[in-house]
């Protein structure tokens, strides 16, 4: 089973949420209906702008913990290596 980390975002440059799922488009989906995290709720975060798959949970609740310390312009640099246009990756799980 994979796991997945990931960041979403207000809107580019915006508020970031970082989270781990072993269901990447079921939680992104339940962040957007409000049935998640309050912070997401609350600061409007629903964009999915990164996410890295892993194949142990242990990796990627280390990968969640890591990403959570680092600083913002890091996590920044992060999303524009892999999406450098911000754009929701949602549609790209085929959802």
């Amino acid at each position: 089973m994979p796991y997945y980390v990931y960041i979403l975002a207000s809107r580019k440059h915006g508020t970031l949420y970082v989270g781990v799922t072993n269901e990447l488009a079921r939680r992104v989906l339940e962040h957007r209906s409000g049935d998640a995290s309050g912070f997401t709720k609350e600061h409007q975060v629903f964009r999915l702008v990164f996410f890295e798959i892993f194949d142990r949970i242990d990796e990627a609740i280390a990968m969640e913990k890591r990403l959570k310390r680092w600083r913002r312009p890091w996590k920044i640099q992060l999303i524009e290596k892999q999406n450098p246009e911000w754009l929701d990756l949602l549609e790209s799980l085929n959802v």
